[in-house]
């Protein structure tokens, strides 16, 4: 009995041992088979100091003088010119009477419209007394009556046009061009005349992205001509086309008051001088450091070995740099080259390249 007590502790024990080694084994084997956390790798990017600079723009373009207004006088009727009170160069004013289509046909048309009109108004009347005693019918008087609304209608038709006849200046300026001569027969809407008006003068430039960022509404230009050297005009901006052209240019136009003693004229060549004579300070980075474009811009900063992605707001360039008016401090760093192996955070070293 004492003998069968032993070899049962003995196998006891060996059952344990068995035991203890399989779950060992089985530790080990999960820690061989548990992922290792993978340390970050750090990107090697370029950066770029933040700095705070005094600037003084300076843009010149070039453009092209246009009439502060352009109007064209039409005739509004058909027949013949009866009469042009105007010629080349003649000044006029907004109304005035430029000329008359001959209206005489147009009259006699009234005339019998005006005879038939009464004539059916004389005969919707007795009609109606004849209707009253049953001597009439009502299709015939309805009849009447619809003729004679007609004939009304043609007669306030006809008295139009040939109020129509007379040909108005649309606006006030300098006649330009006469396209029609007196007794030639012109349908509606004929031109008759151009006018330009050049007591003001305006100028349209297009400017790129980076340039059109530089200038606002309102902001004064200064405005030369070779043809008057020693003299120049100070212009204002008064338009700025929010929309950008296909080949990304924005159009920006300028108007001026002409003189009297040194005149210019529709089509001439002018420089303009859109520079700041007073100095600027702002904050500047490199124009590649953006990720998007200058509408919604973000770069990426470095703080404590990552790149921390930061939206900016930017204005005007400056021979490859771009100044930024909210979103960065000086001293920053700001990546310039490597962005594209970023996200937010990710660690970063600076590399010499």
């Amino acid at each position: 009995m004492k003998k069968k007590s032993i070899i049962a502790l003995v196998v006891l024990g060996l059952i344990v041992l068995i035991v203890f080694r399989l779950a060992s084994n089985k530790n080990t084997i999960d820690k061989r088979n548990s992922p290792i956390a993978a340390k970050p790798t750090a990107i090697p990017v370029t950066a770029a100091t933040v700095v705070r600079e005094t600037l003084q723009s300076t843009l010149l373009k070039t453009g092209e003088l246009a009439p502060y207004k352009q109007a064209t006088a039409l005739a509004t009727a058909s027949g013949n010119v009866l009469k042009l009170n105007f010629e080349l160069g003649t000044q006029v004013q907004q109304g005035q009477l430029l000329g008359r289509i001959d209206t005489r046909l147009l009259q006699l048309d009234l005339q019998k419209s005006q005879s038939s009109a009464a004539k059916l108004k004389r005969d919707l009347q007795t009609y109606s007394e004849l209707l009253e005693g049953n001597a009439a019918t009502r299709e015939k008087v309805e009849e009447i009556r619809q003729n004679y609304t007609e004939a009304i209608n043609r007669s306030s038709q006809l008295e139009r046009q040939i109020s129509d006849a007379a040909i108005k200046a649309p606006i006030s300026g300098t006649i330009s061009s006469r396209p029609v001569e007196e007794g030639v027969f012109v349908t509606s809407g004929t031109q008759v005349a151009t006018i330009v008006n050049l007591s003001r003068i305006k100028v349209t430039v297009s400017l790129s992205e980076s340039e059109v960022y530089q200038i606002k509404e309102g902001q004064t230009a200064t405005l030369q001509t070779e043809v008057y050297p020693d003299k120049q005009w100070l212009g204002k901006v008064s338009y700025i086309n929010p929309q950008a052209d296909a080949a990304h240019s924005y159009a920006v136009e300028i108007t001026a008051e002409n003189s009297k003693e040194a005149p210019l004229r529709s089509g001439t060549f002018v420089k303009i001088n859109f520079s700041n004579n007073k100095p600027q300070t702002a904050l500047l980075i490199p124009r590649e450091a953006l990720l998007e474009s200058t509408t919604d811009a973000s770069v990426y900063i470095i703080e404590q070995g990552r790149a921390i992605l930061r939206p900016i707001k930017v204005g005007a360039q400056y021979n490859g740099r771009i100044a930024v008016l909210e979103g960065l401090s000086p001293g920053q760093k700001v990546v310039t080259s490597g962005q594209i192996n970023l996200q937010n955070r990710t660690p970063v070293i600076l590399s010499n390249n």
